[in-house]
């Protein structure tokens, strides 16, 4: 897998917006997941975040801090691996498990056929996606029934029609084999990563068909991808995607045909640097949209709507003691006692502070 996304805009920053409005949330509390001397950790978007009661696992990069002015504070001379971390006590304390298959990408097996369909409602069961090159593709998947103790794969994963995919891991079940994803595909002039589609698979992954793109194809020099899904109570599909320039910002779509059809229904916020959202739905059916703002101050904020994605409460500042832009690719679930979990790549307060984190926060029920 790709080690860093882009070049940082934080490292270019381009002239703020207006001040805006922004709220706290009503509690809050700040883990480390992994810290090293001298290491790196790296991008939570691009791997997983799972639940099983407290038991959540985050997978992640680990790589090599080296200072730097253009790029990630990466050593891109050492070699990079895919870890995870598992928490046993609902994310308030977290151990690194490193003996994974997929833990070096220069010895990772290569894809083969999935030959016996997955069982996606199975109560211990995860799905992971993984790519390789830099947005250009090609994707794979791994399974796991044991809760990502042990990962069977990788399976090879195409769409008749969809080239470059180059997808992370977001999805709706619909069945036990029968399952919605969303990934992004190389639709640029350049080939690489640029557009959000929408497949399916009814046979439990043995074959997946393509369903929809969503939003036209970006305007030469920009790029919609990472999109993060969730479904509401009455089946509406709400997708929120990272869109590149001119804004570097996040949209809101809306299916109401299981991913037929979509219709562009607000812009969640903007000129925040160039992060992936993390969407979830709150136990009194708001929506919460998770991402790293990479302009100063530097952190992790959210925007929770009412109404389903028509209009936002103020941002809210979960974080904005970071040391630099280099930060967020957020993962976001909600606990079941209503707190909202969300991890991501942090630094700080030193420049040489690189490390998964996470917040333990509770949404403000007013603005």
């Amino acid at each position: 897998m790709a080690i860093a996304d882009e070049k940082l805009e934080i490292l270019k920053p381009a002239s703020p917006t207006a001040t805006t409005p922004t709220i706290t949330p009503a509690t809050r509390e700040n883990v480390i997941i992994y810290k090293e001397p001298e290491r790196y950790g790296g991008w939570p978007a691009n791997h997983g975040l799972w639940q099983w009661g407290d038991e959540l696992v985050a997978g992640f990069t680990a790589t090599w801090y080296k200072s730097t002015t253009t790029d990630h504070r990466i050593d891109r001379t050492k070699p990079s691996y895919e870890i995870q971390a598992r928490s046993l006590d609902g994310g308030k304390t977290w151990k690194t498990e490193e003996s994974l298959p997929f833990a070096d990408p220069k010895t990772e097996a290569k894809p083969t056929a999935l030959t016996a369909p997955i069982d996606f409602t199975a109560p211990n069961s995860a799905l992971m996606f993984r790519f390789g090159g830099l947005h250009a593709g090609p994707s794979w998947f791994y399974t796991s029934t044991d809760r990502c103790k042990t990962w069977r794969g990788p399976y090879a994963f195409s769409v008749e029609g969809v080239d470059g995919i180059c997808t992370r891991t977001d999805l709706i079940v619909l069945g036990s084999h029968d399952c919605l994803m969303f990934g992004s595909c190389g639709k640029k002039n350049d080939g690489k990563e640029g557009r959000v589609f929408c497949a399916r698979t009814t046979d439990g992954g043995l074959t997946w068909k393509f369903v929809s793109y969503i939003g036209e194809e970006p305007q030469p020099g920009g790029f919609a991808i990472m999109p993060s899904t969730v479904r509401t109570k009455s089946g509406a599909l709400l997708t929120t995607i990272r869109m590149g320039k001119p804004d570097a910002d996040i949209h809101l779509w809306r299916s109401d045909d299981l991913g037929q059809n979509w219709k562009h229904v607000s812009t969640v916020t903007g000129n925040i640097g160039g992060n992936p959202p993390a969407t979830v739905l709150l136990p009194d059916g708001r929506l919460c949209v998770t991402y790293g703002y990479r302009r100063k101050p530097t952190g992790i904020r959210a925007r929770i709507s009412a109404d389903e994605g028509i209009t936002w409460l103020p941002e809210i500042v979960i974080r904005d003691d970071g040391f630099d832009g280099d930060l967020g690719y957020p993962r976001t679930l909600v606990r079941l006692n209503g707190e909202v979990m969300t991890v991501y790549y942090y630094n700080g307060p030193r420049e040489e502070d690189r490390a998964i984190e996470g917040t333990l926060w509770t949404p403000p029920t007013t603005p």
